[in-house]
């Protein structure tokens, strides 16, 4: 057998020191050179022989009884109790909505963990107590939790819900999307800042919107869009000194005023912008600027092209997937943010 030697563990590896425990007995199991009633050495010896903590290689004991891989027996140790290594790692999604963005992290997760998983989906809607019932019914019965911690409390304000985050098992657990409120360093996962990120992008296209009297924020109530968008909009404002203003929506009745740049988070916006421009013979990029949030295709053909601020879906996806996989390091991180110019601004 294989763990004999601390050289087999790659200290430098992006994989985890426990994942390569787990990968060493399976390549074992692979071979033939571990079979169906094999026993395995104590967490004690492994730990010797490998040079590494008790609590890795008892991290790495668990994911193999997890997946069905070896069984302990009180008394006299581990054992290997199945030989079929296509048991897939069973994780669960819980988002907080369904969107066409979500759904790009969706199949980006599926993509990169190809058949070696197996996706279950759930929606908490924001609402922590579904989000509790939901652990109730599943907790214990998955490999890894994907969790996207976006919570609202009754007045509309952002919350953290860190007492039902922290219910699973913490290295079961991948945060998605944003970071748990006051406890951003403690998960690991792929998040977004969303005051820095809006506050940096709009600065790399600080010389298009010069040419402008004003920004607008668009911001709708009651979509439950992250407020620290808002945080990071006036934050730009403020330090680039540009005339600003944050409304609620594009009221039908009034016509758009020359000069303005509107920065758009919902597609209802986008889209109502782009016709009351051509009704008023407004030029885009020109006469007034318009900025959408979140990137699709659509909006690359849209009026001859809508710049876009957006963070990197896919990406998001995937290295979720990869840090299950144990290809990318479980610590948090921080998502790609960018802007995309066309012709709008």
């Amino acid at each position: 057998m294989l763990l004999d030697k601390s050289e087999k563990i790659a200290i430098e590896s992006r994989t985890p020191k426990y994942l390569q425990v787990v990968n060493l007995i399976m390549e074992e199991i692979e071979k033939g050179e571990l079979k169906i009633g094999d026993r395995i050495p104590s967490i004690n010896e492994t730990s010797f022989d490998f040079l590494l903590s008790r609590d890795t290689v008892e991290k790495a004991y668990n994911e193999l009884r997890d997946r069905g891989i070896i069984t302990s027996v009180r008394g006299k140790g581990f054992y290997i109790s199945s030989t079929d290594l296509k048991n897939k790692i069973k994780i669960l999604l819980l988002f907080n909505k369904l969107s066409s963005y979500k759904k790009i992290i969706y199949y980006s997760i599926l993509e990169t963990l190809g058949s070696n998983a197996s996706v279950d989906l759930h929606i908490h809607h924001y609402n922590r107590n579904l989000l509790e019932s939901l652990l109730e019914q599943n907790l214990g019965h998955y490999h890894y939790y994907v969790l996207a911690p976006h919570f609202f409390n009754s007045n509309g304000h952002p919350e953290s819900a860190y007492d039902l985050v922290k219910k699973i098992p913490k290295e079961k657990l991948i945060i998605l999307d944003r970071a748990v409120k006051d406890h951003e360093n403690e998960f690991p996962g792929v998040y977004q800042d969303f005051a820095k990120d809006i506050f940096e992008a709009l600065e790399l296209g600080i010389s298009h919107l010069r040419k402008y009297e004003r920004l607008i924020l668009v911001f709708p109530k009651g979509e439950l869009y992250p407020i620290e968008i808002m945080d990071g909009f006036k934050r730009f404002c403020f330090f680039h000194d540009f005339k600003n203003l944050i409304v609620d929506g594009v009221d039908d009745n009034e016509p758009l005023d020359e000069g303005d740049c509107h920065i758009v988070l919902a597609e209802s916006d986008l889209v109502n912008i782009v016709k009351k421009s051509r009704e008023q013979l407004l030029r885009l990029g020109k006469d007034i600027g318009l900025i959408s949030y979140n990137d699709t295709p659509l909006k690359e053909i849209l009026a001859n092209g809508i710049t876009t601020i957006s963070t990197d879906f896919q990406n998001m996806g995937k290295v979720i997937a990869e840090q299950i996989l144990g290809k990318e390091d479980r610590i948090p991180i921080k998502n790609p943010f960018r802007m995309t110019l066309r012709k709008s601004l």
